[in-house]
């Protein structure tokens, strides 16, 4: 039964990009604590809801389901209809994917957004969750990172990104669109795909290869387990006195790629060594070397902290793809 006591109860919530990794995850959520969730799912000829084809049967009830593409204006209007809430997650996410098809992301993730602060203007709403990533601080000057960081893109997609932000807060200072920017540091968990580097390092363990092949071991990251950063977005909609504002959500802990995968192996009980993957291999002046938050002002303004370990999240991770090795890329087995 949902959770009637919480604020986005019976609330009309619209979820962008509730097909994919945290999207998902955000909009079973949003149903749990009796939000009125309207997921937007990117339109397809298979009409696969993405992971929320997943989702149990008596959750996703309460879910209506819009097909659509956040690049087409008129659809977005549609959606956009009788929303009080907007969470915005829709966007293209592969880093060496936008080497190849910068416009790509350009269309998706700035017009998109466009298009999706162009419809909250139309319609009001009372708050506009704009998802930004970490990737746009770069190799950072120093850390770690507050929200005050200088901005500087390293990819096409970090690029397209801080585009998108910029232009969610200008909706805020031009035409009071009540828009909140979320940053999360690195999510990981359940569903997400072997892009990730948790995700391909415990796949290719658990079907049992001994030579795992990677990128750089170096960079350092800030991992934040997925139940976390969705605790992050439902407490962002509803903190007062927050609009105009950008907030990171991260552990305030960085550890590098190879003790990473010292930690899977130890984790799973497995030995097994590294060989350098090139198609993971960013050029070396877009390369961001460490990723490190300060959650200081998430945990003023939204009274969040993460509660998931690195250790537990590994664990929640591995246990959910032992179930699911079959969803995964067929070059990853033995």
């Amino acid at each position: 039964m949902p959770n009637l006591t919480h604020p986005l109860a019976q609330q009309p919530v619209l979820v962008t990009g509730a097909d994919g990794f945290i999207g998902s995850h955000l909009a079973e959520a949003l149903a749990q604590v009796g939000a009125k969730v309207r997921a937007f799912c990117l339109y397809n000829s298979q009409g696969s809801k993405g992971w929320l084809d997943h989702t149990p049967p008596k959750l996703l009830a309460r879910m209506e389901i819009h097909h659509g593409d956040i690049r087409d204006a008129r659809g977005v209007e549609s959606a956009m209809e009788g929303m009080k809430y907007v969470f915005h997650l829709a966007a293209l996410i592969s880093i060496p994917y936008s080497y190849q098809a910068p416009s790509s992301y350009i269309q998706t993730n700035v017009v998109g957004t466009l298009n999706m602060l162009e419809a909250a203007r139309r319609h009001p709403v009372h708050r506009f969750i704009q998802t930004s990533t970490s990737e746009v601080y770069g190799t950072p000057h120093q850390v770690p990172i507050r929200e005050t960081h200088p901005l500087q893109a390293q990819s096409p997609y970090a690029a397209s990104k801080i585009a998108a932000d910029q232009l969610a807060l200008s909706y805020f200072h031009s035409f009071n669109v009540p828009v909140v920017v979320l940053r999360p540091f690195n999510t990981y968990g359940p569903r997400q795909s072997t892009r990730a580097i948790l995700s391909t390092m415990l796949v290719q363990l658990l079907n049992g290869r001994t030579e795992i092949e990677l990128g750089r071991l170096s960079p350092r990251r800030d991992l934040t387990y997925v139940s976390d950063t969705v605790a992050g977005f439902l407490q962002a909609a509803v903190a007062e006195d927050v609009a105009g504002q950008t907030v990171q959500l991260g552990t305030g802990q960085s550890i590098s790629m190879g003790e990473l995968f010292e930690r899977c192996c130890q984790t799973l009980g497995i030995s097994a060594t590294v060989k350098e993957d090139a198609r993971r291999l960013r050029p070396s002046s877009s390369e961001v070397w460490e990723l490190l938050s300060d959650p200081s002002l998430a945990a003023q303004r939204l009274g969040w902290q993460p509660q998931v370990s690195l250790q537990d999240g590994i664990v929640q991770t591995a246990d959910w793809i032992k179930q699911h090795l079959h969803r995964f890329p067929h070059e990853f087995h033995v």
